[in-house]
């Protein structure tokens, strides 16, 4: 049964306060569970209704909403919550840096290191499952081609994480995972099992210490490779 938008639960806005606080209550429609990524918000007129703001208001707050990446509008079918909300600026700032693999590297480091810690705390055991599949499929794997394992199984973790705005930015930082990848010259399948087998026996024993000195330990040797194959290609 679709939900009467003028019965929602959002607190109103005082006539005087900025349009900021207009983008914290439409928000709160997202993180209290009223909508959930994808829906359709209220129109306009609804909102206006609902929050005792003017047009000009609600319009300033939906602009910079958009401008987030955490909604999207529709001409003649109206506003919604992106699937995957938070990820535009960071986006942007990747497309900006896209030559900067040192930069990109860094970046992924900081966020999966955050990940990992929240993510001994909430990945289910269908994750887990999920994970050690990846593991073997890479075990498994032939002429090392196990680029898309190796990106799944990172993707696994962050989406354990239950974070829509992390998801959103590690969503937009996968999306460069092959090209950096692509700097590694000489694979070490035998290493990267060890370490994602590493990684998954701390996440199962929900260590949050273990997991995140075995990821830290991982992406160093990532990273170790990538500049290494990244310095021999500028030596051609």
């Amino acid at each position: 049964m679709e939900r009467d938008p003028l019965q929602m639960n959002v607190e109103h806005v005082n006539r005087k306060t900025l349009s900021k606080q207009v983008v914290e209550r439409i928000l709160h429609l997202l993180s209290s569970g009223q909508l959930k990524p994808g829906d359709k918000l209220p129109t306009e007129a609804e909102f206006i209704t609902i929050l005792g703001v003017s047009r000009t208001v609600l319009r300033e707050a939906l602009s910079a909403l958009e401008t987030l990446g955490i909604i999207t509008r529709k001409t003649r079918e109206g506003t919604y919550f992106n699937l995957k909300v938070g990820s535009a600026p960071f986006s942007d700032m990747l497309n900006l840096a896209s030559d900067n693999i040192q930069a990109i590297i860094e970046a992924r480091i900081v966020l999966e290191l955050g990940l990992i810690t929240i993510a001994t705390e909430k990945i289910t055991d269908e994750q887990l499952e999920e994970l050690y599949e990846t593991i073997l499929e890479i075990e498994e794997s032939k002429d090392n081609n196990y680029g898309q394992a190796d990106k799944q199984f990172h993707r696994i973790i962050a989406l354990s994480a239950n974070n829509l705005i992390l998801d959103g930015m590690i969503h937009s930082l996968l999306l460069y995972h092959a090209k950096i990848n692509n700097h590694i010259i000489v694979r070490e399948k035998e290493k990267t099992v060890a370490h994602h087998k590493r990684i998954y026996e701390a996440l199962k024993e929900r260590d949050a210490y273990k997991a995140h000195t075995a990821m830290y330990d991982h992406l160093r040797f990532v990273q170790k490779k990538i500049l290494e194959g990244q310095q021999e290609k500028k030596g051609e």
